[in-house]
Order: structure tokens, then sequence, then C-alpha cells
């Protein structure tokens, strides 16, 4: 059996019980390691709580190697751990569906994950549109295919669920070009690169998707002891010194319930210029009024 499973957000200890007990049969551990990291925790840390050595599995591995982690699946009971749940990334959908043409069973066991312990931002997590990506940004390379997703999300009055980029054991281009097996340092995105590159490619698009004045909450080492949240612009949050990673941003949408404003309000300086924040921003992104066409009508 291939068992994936999810380890929570922060601590070894967030591990569910049967997660761990799964992990303590197998007779090999994988841990993916360069799609998120456990915020209180290490390799080192892990084995000791789980009392199993564990392999690191990094990108190439997981992505062009994956048959060696499949190896006596079919016989043997294989772990491979994932930071919050084992599909909160499309990697781990193909590592499935490489198992089941191979005729291994497969089985999950799920944990929380940024995508539903955002909630406690405030924010209620069926107001929530599409998740996007945003990736560090280059001299060269800025992609804004994730622009058009915010811009139907506000659309729509849902909220935009924004996942910072991390780097973990990259190459730098000559390296690679090379073949030099030598890595960068970790690089994690933090709450004001986020907000510099976003408010970069509205300038860019102008298409009104949000203005530096749209409400954004930043979220950073969600689940673990430190977290915090702050509420604030694009452009006020451009300048915030969010401190440790992890991090995560979510854009409001053009429509805030009450009570998520009144959660917000614990995360401001000032209640009543973010509450006009908000009035604002859905006064200037308020569809016009539907018109209906009139219709000739002839005997």
């Amino acid at each position: 059996m291939l068992y994936l499973i999810g380890l929570g957000l922060s601590h070894e200890t967030d591990i569910t019980v049967r997660g761990l007990e799964t992990i303590r049969k197998c007779k090999r551990v994988y841990l993916e390691a360069y799609t998120s990291i456990l915020m209180a925790a290490n390799q080192e840390s892990l084995q000791k709580f789980y009392q199993k050595d564990i392999i690191l599995a990094e990108r190439e591995l997981v992505e062009t190697g994956a048959d060696s982690i499949l190896v006596n699946a079919d016989t043997d009971d294989i772990a491979f751990l994932v930071v919050g749940d084992p599909f909160g990334a499309t990697t781990h959908t193909d590592l499935v569906i490489r198992a089941r043409e191979l005729g291994i069973k497969v089985e999950t066991i799920h944990n929380a994950s940024i995508m539903n312990a955002v909630g406690a931002c405030g924010l209620q997590l069926y107001n929530f549109g599409q998740t996007i990506s945003l990736v560090f940004f280059t001299d060269s390379w800025k992609p804004d295919s994730f622009y058009d997703k915010i811009h139907g999300n506000r659309k729509a009055g849902l909220h935009t669920l924004i996942l910072l980029d991390i780097k973990v054991k990259e190459q730098g281009i000559e390296n690679m070009a090379r073949g030099r097996l030598i890595y960068e340092p970790p690089r994690y995105m933090n709450i004001a690169t986020a907000c510099q590159q976003l408010i970069e490619i509205e300038e860019t698009r102008k298409e009104k998707a949000y203005t530096e004045n749209t409400p954004c909450v930043a979220i950073s080492r969600l689940g673990s002891p430190t977290q915090t949240f702050r509420a604030g612009t694009l452009k006020e949050l451009s300048e915030y010194d969010s401190g440790e990673p992890l991090h995560s941003l979510v854009m409001l949408g053009r429509q805030v319930h009450d009570l998520e404003l009144e959660y917000l309000y614990a995360f401001v300086n000032d209640k009543e210029l973010f509450k006009q924040q908000v009035v604002q921003d859905q006064e200037f992104f308020k569809p016009p009024p539907y018109v209906a066409e009139e219709e000739e009508f002839s005997d």
C-alpha cells in the first residue's frame, strides 16, 4: 500500500493518530520537502517523534523519479508525507495516478491545510473563490495569469486566497545551464513583496480587478503559536513587516458579510478607517446596474 499522509501545518505532533500509527508500520517513509515546510519541526524532530527514519523527497525525486518511491509498494507499506493535506499540490495527484497504473493500492490520511485553516482569519470559507499562487518575479519574467482569476472572483463577490512562493533547493540559471548541483539559499515570499507584485500587475493590466486601496488580510505562520493576522489595504500591506515565514494573503471580495467585517476589526489599527476602506472598495468595484433591453414586438 502507498499511504499519502498529511502532517498538518506546524508541529510534528499535528499528525493524526491514524497517520502516526500508519507511519510506524511502514517499511519506507518519504517526506515531500519542496511545496511547503513545517514551521516548528524538521527532519530530525519528525524522526524522533515518529520513531522512523525519513527519506527527504525533493522536487527532482518526486517529479522525475517517482517510480523509485513506488518500488515494492505492491508488497510493502510505503508512506509519503506531505505538509498540510496530501492533495494541496498537483504533484501528489500525479503520484497517485502512477501508483494506479502499476496496480498499487493507495490510501490517503488527511489533515489540516491552508485551504481550510484560512478560515481562522474570520472570512467564511464558502465565500472564497479560486485560489491562486503568486511566484517571485524576475527582471524578465512577471507572469500575470493569476490576474484573471482574481478578477473573476471579485466579480462574483468572492475572496481570493493567494499562496505565496517558496523556493527550497532551487538551482540558479547559470548552475542549471552548466549542470552543477549547486542550490540557491531558501527563499520565502513575504507579505510586502506579494502586495508590491500585485500592485505592479494592476498598474500594467489596468483592468481594475483591484486597486492599491483594496482591503486584504495578511496571514503569517498559520497554525503555529506565533500566527498573526493583519488587515489593511494592498498599499498598506506592501510596507508591512510580516516576520518569519510562512505567509499567505487574502484579497477581500466586493461583498463582505457584516460578521466577517466585525471579526476583521481585531486585526486593524483603526476600525472606522478600515470599514471606510471596505465600503469604498465595494463602491469602486460595484458592477453597473442591469438594464433590460427593450424588445420589439410585431403583430
